[in-house]
């Protein structure tokens, strides 16, 4: 008798796992040429952009500065402060292009703002002043050599404008005596500024509302009874 094999049973081809590999492998190279381009290119345009704009908004600044008479050191300092925030916003674009992780920068970012966030809060003052040195830089209609005043109903602050600091507007009473005021409270009040050749302030800002005449009262007639 005769003996019979076993059917055999077809075996299954397992996937080439090595060829995918090294085809995935060929293809990043060609890939990361082809993106390298790409990347020095928009990273070219961001620099360029910077410069641009960093020269121009110094320009305006200076500008600004020569129209107002403010001193040539604040000027220098709100240049400083405008180039490092534009270089800052440059360096967080190159590094996206680079390919840095998103949320690893965004936490770096994040923990850099909490501190600063953290050391100005502690310091409020000095923030709102700064912050109110800019918008009196760019948006304040006196500048250095004009007669203002100050509404305040307990002193006199009215003077010359000698000086706009970081901190402070310095003005200079007729008596000769020196006014350091905070920018941010100057913002806060009404301010009367004098036109050329005018050397008194009012004494009032608004004049007197108009009294109304009172009307007399009919006489209640005498209850007897």
């Amino acid at each position: 008798m005769t003996r019979r094999n076993p059917p055999t049973t077809p075996t299954r081809q397992r996937p080439r796992r090595h060829q995918t590999t090294r085809t995935a492998a060929l293809d990043r190279p060609l890939q990361h040429r082809e993106t390298t381009p790409v990347k020095i290119l928009a990273i070219a345009i961001c620099i360029v952009t910077y410069l641009f704009v960093r020269s121009a908004s110094s320009a305006a600044i200076r500008r600004i500065g020569h129209s107002k008479n403010v001193s040539q050191s604040r000027v220098i300092y709100l240049e400083k402060t405008t180039n490092i925030a534009l270089f800052a916003a440059l360096v967080l674009v190159v590094c996206l292009l680079l390919g840095l992780g998103y949320g690893q920068l965004s936490l770096f970012l994040s923990s850099v703002f909490a501190v600063i966030g953290v050391a100005l809060f502690a310091q409020w003052s000095i923030l709102s002043n700064i912050t109110a040195s800019l918008v009196i830089f760019f948006g304040f209609p006196y500048r250095v050599g004009d007669l203002i005043k100050v509404t305040d109903s307990d002193f006199d602050l009215s003077g010359e404008v000698e000086e706009i600091s970081l901190f402070h507007v310095l003005i200079r009473t007729a008596q000769g005596n020196l006014i350091t005021y905070p920018n941010s409270l100057i913002l806060q009040k009404p301010v009367i500024k004098l036109d050329r050749g005018n050397r008194e302030f009012p004494q009032k800002i608004f004049p007197p509302a108009a009294q109304t005449p009172q009307l007399p009262l009919p006489a209640e007639p005498d209850r007897q009874g």
